[in-house]
């Protein structure tokens, strides 16, 4: 794929559309996955994912396929832009989303034990959400690109730029942390 992505980059300086939408088609799906689970609002990822793009675009010049894979490159403007948008809006007041409109429309549904699965696993998830936000940013990212999203520690630490014993050590702790927030914060309990 590095030889096949590099060419594509190269097309794509040189004004080639078909190839700019190849990269996208490729990489959106992993870029909107991590833009979830940092944000944990759909909204706001979309939005993420369209400035990731743009800037990816804007920068497409600066890759350079000795550096690395052309994915970690991407991973790495994608996490730079989720850090500087976390710093940005870390103080604004949350809001109810589609997820808790989906929650409300599943508690009204008949009295159907796969509907109280649905709620519960909806719930859980939400809890985790919850948990993964009071987080700090560095717990977060690496507790989710392990955990979520199944990237091995080297690649981590490759898409970080830290040592694999921080990697390591950050995603020790946030599983200490999350298991300690989760536990204060269970109000759900399974039928």
């Amino acid at each position: 794929m590095q030889d096949g992505e590099s060419n594509l980059v190269q097309s794509c300086l040189e004004g080639d559309t078909r190839a700019w939408e190849t990269l996208v088609q490729r990489h959106v799906g992993r870029i909107f996955n991590m833009a979830y689970r940092y944000t944990g609002r759909r909204e706001t990822a979309e939005e993420m994912v369209q400035e990731v793009f743009l800037k990816i675009h804007q920068s497409l010049s600066s890759y350079r396929p000795e550096a690395g894979l052309f994915q970690n490159w991407i991973l790495r403007v994608t996490r730079n832009l989720l850090i500087d948008h976390y710093r940005s809006n870390r103080h604004e007041k949350k809001v109810g989303g589609s997820d808790e409109l989906e929650l409300v429309a599943i508690k009204k549904a008949a009295a159907n034990p796969c509907v109280e699965e649905i709620y519960f696993r909806k719930e859980k998830q939400a809890e985790l959400r919850r948990a993964l936000e009071q987080l700090s940013p560095e717990l977060r990212q690496a507790v989710t690109m392990r955990d979520i999203q199944d990237f091995s520690y080297e690649e981590i630490s490759s898409l970080l730029e830290v040592p694999l014993g921080t990697v390591k050590s950050r995603i020790n702790r946030a599983r200490v942390e999350l298991a300690r927030i989760i536990r204060g914060q269970t109000s759900f309990v399974k039928p």
